[in-house]
C-alpha cells in the first residue's frame, strides 16, 4: 500500500477526491502527525503511480506555501516517512525536513518507503551473515 500523509484537511480531501475520480481503493486514518491516506498499489500501473505521486507532490508544495505564509509557519515544519514493518503494520518515522527534501530530490516516494521498510526489517530481524550471502 502506498501511503501519503497530509497536515491539512482540505488538501487531504482533494487527494481523496482525485482517488475517487480514478475509482482507486483507498483508506484514511488519523496519525499523530496528521492524516494518512493509503492507496492499494497492487492494481496500479506504473504510470498511474507516477501520476498519483505527482499529485501528492503538488499538494505538498501547496502545503509548504501555506505553512510558509502562516504565522510562525516555518517553526511548525515537519516531515515523516511511512515504514512498513515485517508484521505488515505500518508506522510513520519522523525525520528532519531538510533530510526529507534531500531524499525526495533523488528518490521516488516508493523508493524511500522501500528503503526505510528494509531498514526496519533489518533492525527487527538482524542477519549476521556476510552481505554477499544474503538475498536481495
Amino acid at each position: 500500500m502506498l501511503e501519503f500523509i497530509f497536515f491539512d484537511t482540505e488538501l487531504r480531501d482533494r487527494f481523496i477526491a482525485a482517488m475517487d475520480e480514478r475509482q482507486l481503493r483507498h483508506e484514511m486514518r488519523d496519525d499523530h502527525f496528521g492524516w494518512v491516506v493509503g492507496v492499494e498499489e497492487c492494481e496500479l500501473a506504473e504510470g498511474l503511480v507516477l501520476e498519483i505521486e505527482a499529485l501528492y507532490e503538488a499538494l505538498q508544495e501547496e502545503q509548504m506555501r501555506r505553512t510558509e505564509t502562516a504565522e510562525g509557519g516555518l517553526e511548525k515544519h515537519a516531515a515523516g516517512i511511512s515504514v512498513e514493518l515485517p508484521d505488515g503494520a505500518s508506522t510513520m518515522v519522523s525525520i528532519p525536513p531538510e533530510l526529507a527534501s534531500r531524499l525526495l530530490a533523488h528518490f521516488s516516494f516508493e523508493e524511500i518507503h522501500q528503503m526505510f521498510s528494509r531498514v526496519a526489517a533489518a533492525a527487527l530481524h538482524p542477519d549476521d551473515r556476510p552481505i554477499c550471502q544474503r538475498e536481495q
